[in-house]
This record gives C-alpha cells, sequence and structure tokens, in this order.
C-alpha cells in the first residue's frame, strides 16, 4: 500500500509541475478526456437534483393552493334587468361562474326557473334565487307576488297622498283616514284623523285611467298594499267615506305606535298653557213652603130651615 500512495503523490506532483511550467510557458493545460466526463457527470448530476426539488416544491404548493382555493360553480344570473311580475324566458337567464359557498336557494339550471314569474325586480349579473321567483305554475303579474293569507288592496290616491310619487313597491306605509266620525257631530272638535294601519307593504304603484264626471279619460294615481282580508275590508270602507294619506316610513322600523289620533280643535290649542278649571259652585236647593189651608164652617136659616156649609181657604186669607 505504501508504494501505491508514493506512486499517487509522485503522480499529483508531476501532474502540478507540468501546469506550473505550461503556465510559466503561457501554453493552454491540456485536459484529458477521462476529466470531462467526470465534470459532464457532476453537472448532469447537479441538473437532475435541482430539477428533482423543483418538482417537489411545485407538487407541495400546488397542493396547498389547491387546498385553500375553492372550485367555482356555475350558477344561473339574470341577462339583463328584469322587472317584478314578468315571466323568465331562456334569453332572460344565462350562467356565471361562482367562486366560494353558493348563495342560499341559488338555481343551477335553467329548467327550475323558466316560466316562473318574478315577485322582486332583479338586475343584470345577479344570481337567481328561489326565494326571488314566484311558485311553479301561478305565473307571472302583480298576482304572483301575493303571499299565501294575503291580499292586494287598491287605494286610489294623488300626487300629494302618495308621497309626491317616491311610494315604490317593496316600500312601508302607514294608513291614515281623516273625516267626520259617526255619532253626533261635535262642532267645537271638528275632523279627526286616526292611524288605521301601520308598517303596511306596497306591492305596486302605478297610474290607472278612469272617467271624471263629464265621462272623460283621467288618469289616476293606485297604489296596491298587501293586507289581510279584514284590513282589505276596512280599507275599502276608509276609501269611500274617508280621505286617505300615506304616510312613508323606514322598512328597518317594525315598532307598532300607539298614536290616539287627533283632531282638528287639537292644532289651534296651546299645548303649554294650563288651562286653569274653576270649580263649579254647588247649586242651591230652592224650597217653596206648601200653605196650610183653613176650614170654616158657616151655618145658614133658611126660613125654617137650616143647613151648615163648608168653605177653605188660604193660610192668611
Amino acid at each position: 500500500m505504501i508504494p501505491h500512495i508514493h506512486r499517487a503523490e509522485c503522480f499529483g506532483t508531476g501532474i502540478a509541475n507540468e501546469i506550473a511550467e505550461s503556465a510559466a510557458a503561457e501554453r493552454p493545460v491540456r485536459i484529458g478526456p477521462g476529466m470531462n466526463r467526470r465534470l459532464a457527470t457532476v453537472l448532469f448530476s447537479a441538473f437532475v437534483v435541482a430539477a428533482l426539488c423543483s418538482y417537489l416544491v411545485y407538487r407541495v404548493i400546488g397542493n396547498r393552493l389547491g387546498v385553500m382555493q375553492p372550485k367555482a360553480t356555475q350558477v344561473i344570473v339574470a341577462a339583463a334587468d328584469i322587472k317584478l311580475g314578468s315571466v323568465l324566458r331562456d334569453v332572460d337567464l344565462t350562467t356565471a361562474d361562482f367562486v366560494g359557498s353558493l348563495p342560499k336557494a341559488a338555481i343551477l339550471k335553467k329548467q327550475d326557473a323558466i316560466g316562473r314569474g318574478v315577485i322582486s325586480n332583479l338586475y343584470q349579473g345577479e344570481p337567481i334565487l328561489d326565494s326571488r321567483l314566484a311558485a311553479v305554475g301561478s305565473g307571472g303579474g302583480l298576482a304572483a307576488t301575493i303571499r299565501q293569507g294575503m291580499r292586494a288592496c287598491a287605494v286610489k290616491v294623488d300626487e300629494v297622498v302618495g308621497v309626491a310619487g317616491f311610494v315604490t313597491p317593496g316600500m312601508r306605509v302607514d294608513v291614515l283616514i281623516s273625516g267626520n266620525p259617526p255619532g253626533p257631530i261635535n262642532v267645537a272638535e271638528g275632523q279627526k284623523v286616526k292611524t288605521l294601519f301601520q308598517n303596511v307593504e306596497v306591492l305596486s304603484a302605478g297610474t290607472d285611467i278612469q272617467k271624471d264626471g263629464e265621462g272623460k279619460p283621467k288618469s289616476v294615481q293606485v297604489v296596491n298594499l298587501l293586507v289581510t282580508p279584514e284590513q282589505a275590508e276596512m280599507l275599502s270602507l276608509a276609501s269611500t267615506q274617508t280621505h286617505i294619506q300615506l304616510v312613508l316610513r323606514n322598512p328597518l322600523d317594525t315598532e307598532v305606535a300607539q298614536v290616539p289620533g287627533s283632531a282638528l280643535m287639537n292644532l289651534y290649542s296651546d299645548p303649554n298653557a294650563k288651562r286653569a278649571l274653576k270649580p263649579l259652585a254647588a247649586p242651591r236647593r230652592v224650597t217653596h213652603a206648601v200653605p196650610q189651608s183653613q176650614l170654616y164652617l158657616v151655618e145658614v136659616f133658611n126660613g125654617s130651615k137650616r143647613s151648615e156649609e163648608k168653605f177653605v181657604t188660604a193660610e192668611g186669607k
């Protein structure tokens, strides 16, 4: 073994000397075929290791991103703005990719929405929800928007009563009536106003063509309110016997206010003035003395006949 090591050291010393001499003589170093193969093997091994590491990193990161990012789901959306009461057609619908959790009751197939009425306005790109559509077979129009057990009552109003055109479908209003209540009319109080219903939903608002007293057509503002059958009866009576006023309210305000009503007399009374009520004097009892009567007996002689006469007189007479 020792002679072998000695030869290797001698061989290495010879190569080193040759390189030093070549460098001194400015001659290129000659590398043999064995050294080229070793260098190529090292480079190829490094490339394989780098490619393998890159592939492993790509797989790990890709799997993590795939778990974190949810898959997209195709849902049915509105292809254009759709008005309330319209019946959906195939041209009104399209599909769109929805990433994340789907909205509740979202429709995924066109056949589940075609032919159903729209109970609230839909806008372009908005997902079609089952809760925004009428039941299958109920058709379209205003009737499809009426919930079970409710009624749509039309109230004829003018622009002022209709809150100057600001009453639109979906809003909430209070219904006020004014007039003279039945029974004896109290001239001092005048007309009275009362809140008939509160927090009533507006189904639709528009115009209707009716005839005036001369038979000429005129435009009349009509508001359809969603009420119970009992409320519909009262509204029908109020529309013919009283004056109706709609009061717009915040849809989030669902509290029912306890309003006692008001009379015309309250408009002219001073709420800050305290009325000093004078105690009424007790009525005096007037008694009349009943006069006591006196009886007088008078004897009357007429010839041989004798008779008695009685006379009753008041006291003092």
